[in-house]
């Protein structure tokens, strides 16, 4: 087995290498085997990064047990939540890209034979699963778990619930104790937070990839086969790298193709169109949004988990997890199950035996949610690139749609106005200059449609925007408006009270004017001063591709 790492341990060459190696307390016999990289997310601002320092411990475990030597290494994270509803928020998404480049930095300057990426939340997972990608060497991905749902009463909760909490109290429909109380018991411990919000929905998708081992999308954070999960991890490294499995063999249009099915069939985040689409492009080819809504027409949504639902990730785990939710697929031949995993078996192999052992959680193919996917792509003259729905999460009433915009060029002008209840039933609020290059960072739009939930507003008034939501989000948010505003897309030419029609089934959204109106505002339309000129978010505005290419940098 030829090393990676050969290259700064063996060789009278590499006696300098060594001594630093030496410096730190490592030993000959370590030097002689096999180097991973444990690249761990472990922080004190995350709450599902806050117990990582145990799983990467775990998975150290399980590196040596199989005869390699583990060296920790670090990343950063960002907190969606409490990043949410500020200026903050313009990091989260970039911050993918930050991710990328160090996991691409710490493995190649090191000489690493091979990654396990220990993330859990939002960017993070995508972030590290990109970088590994990219350098193309033997990964398995083991995240840190999702978080126990909370409990109101008899009922289970979660972070959506206490957004939603806000726009209750905002008009009285709960008091301040009230408040307090759901602010104490929505998130009862560490672990991502237990809806099929974004770092949910990445975990589950890591598993469907084959990059994650069974288990990963699903176990708690707080549940021992977490830690055996962990170690597990850390020992099939090292069979990944005796068989030269790299991550591209495991990652490639078939597997995304994969993701993507078992996404529909879950209900996962909007988001989760913009980490496939850059996982993709990492890895070498293109993901259009055609071929999603190809996917979505042809995978049936058998999962309704929070906040579209009552139930949550641990209410998944026990029903059998992704490997449940992919053996149904399997059986309707909706997923390729030929292709090689981290396990170093196939697809296949890794079903065998799996069931769904709660049809309250898991639907059979028989009695779908619905016949089409979670997430759909629109199209229409405000979105000539396309736009996004979690269309699970949209009722039935709001399916199609026709109202005034109420348009605002930026989040904190929209919320400010449904706060002060200036939005009404059948208004469809528009909001702007928060795309990848506009805001710059696409910040999510919780704040604004947990609003509208805690208002009762969100089965009767629509939002759109250049933004994105997330996974928390519930109502028809239609987001990722593409080109967006800054590009000159043709959301930023809507007026207020123009007439906007929305078509979820036909998937299709437009603006209810003539060619040659839209013609004239175009015209007559100017580029906004840039909303940031220093630090590195300027730059990422220069770099940053539109969000239905994934949001990419050039």
């Amino acid at each position: 087995m030829k090393q990676i790492s050969h290259q700064v341990t063996q060789g009278v060459e590499r006696a300098p290498h060594r001594s630093l190696f030496y410096a730190m307390g490592y030993t000959k016999e370590e030097l002689d085997r096999p180097l991973i990289g444990v690249i761990s997310a472990f922080s004190e601002i995350v709450p599902g990064h806050s117990h990582l320092d145990k799983i990467a411990d775990a998975v150290k475990a399980g590196v040596r047990m199989a005869g390699g030597t583990p060296i920790l290494m670090p990343s950063i994270g960002v907190c969606d939540g409490i990043a949410m509803g500020h200026a903050g928020m313009k990091y989260s998404l970039p911050s993918r890209e930050l991710i990328a480049d160090s996991v691409e930095t710490m493995a190649l300057a090191h000489c690493l034979d091979g990654l396990v990426l220990v993330p859990n939340c939002d960017k993070i997972v995508p972030g590290m699963i990109m970088g590994a990608v990219r350098i193309n060497i033997p990964t398995v991905v083991c995240s840190g778990g999702p978080m126990m749902a909370g409990l109101d009463n008899d009922n289970e909760i979660s972070l959506s619930k206490m957004f939603e909490a806000v726009g209750a109290r905002k008009i009285d429909l709960i008091d301040d104790e009230k408040l307090s109380q759901l602010e104490n018991e929505a998130c009862p411990g560490c672990g991502s937070c237990a809806g099929m919000y974004t770092a949910n929905s990445m975990n589950c998708l890591s598993e469907a990839l084959g990059i994650a081992l069974p288990g990963n999308g699903t176990i708690p954070a707080v549940h021992a086969d977490r830690i055996k999960l962990a170690k597990k991890a850390g020992m099939q490294i090292l069979e990944l790298v005796k068989r030269d499995i790299k991550a591209r063999d495991i990652i490639n249009s078939n597997s995304i193709c994969n993701g993507l099915a078992v996404d529909m069939a879950l209900g996962c985040s909007t988001n989760s169109v913009l980490h496939l689409l850059a996982i993709a492009h990492e890895a070498g080819f293109a993901v259009d949004l055609a071929m999603i809504n190809e996917i979505s027409n042809r995978t049936p949504n058998l999962c309704h988990l929070a906040p579209v639902g009552d139930t949550h990730i641990q209410d998944l785990n026990a029903a059998g997890g992704v490997q449940a939710v992919m053996s149904q697929l399997a059986e309707g031949n909706m997923i390729n199950t030929s292709l090689i995993t981290a396990t170093g078996k196939s697809v296949g192999e890794n079903l065998e035996g799996k069931v769904n052992k709660n049809h309250n959680v898991i639907r059979p193919l028989s009695d779908p949610y619905s016949a089409s996917g979670g997430i759909a792509i629109l199209w229409g003259n405000i979105a000539t690139d396309g736009c996004v729905v979690k269309r699970s999460a949209v009722d039935p009433a709001m399916m199609v749609h026709s109202g005034p915009a109420r348009v605002f060029d930026s989040e904190d002008e929209a919320i400010a106005a449904i706060y002060d209840s200036k939005i009404v039933a059948g208004d469809v609020v528009v909001i702007r200059y928060e795309g990848p290059k506009g805001g710059p960072g696409m910040r999510e739009m919780l704040g604004p449609t947990s609003a509208l939930a805690g208002m009762n507003l969100d089965k009767s008034v629509a939002l759109i925007t250049d933004g994105r939501f997330s996974g928390a989000s519930k109502g028809a948010s239609i987001g990722h408006v593409s080109p967006e505003a800054a590009s000159g897309g043709e959301i930023g030419l809507i007026k207020e009270g123009d007439r906007i029609e929305i078509d979820i089934p036909a998937n299709s959204i437009q603006l209810s004017i003539s060619d040659e109106e839209m013609q004239k505002r175009r015209a007559a339309w100017t580029a906004k001063d840039p909303s940031v000129t220093t630090g590195w978010l300027a730059r990422y505005a220069r770099m940053v591709t539109s969000a239905n290419t994934g949001a990419i940098l050039k």
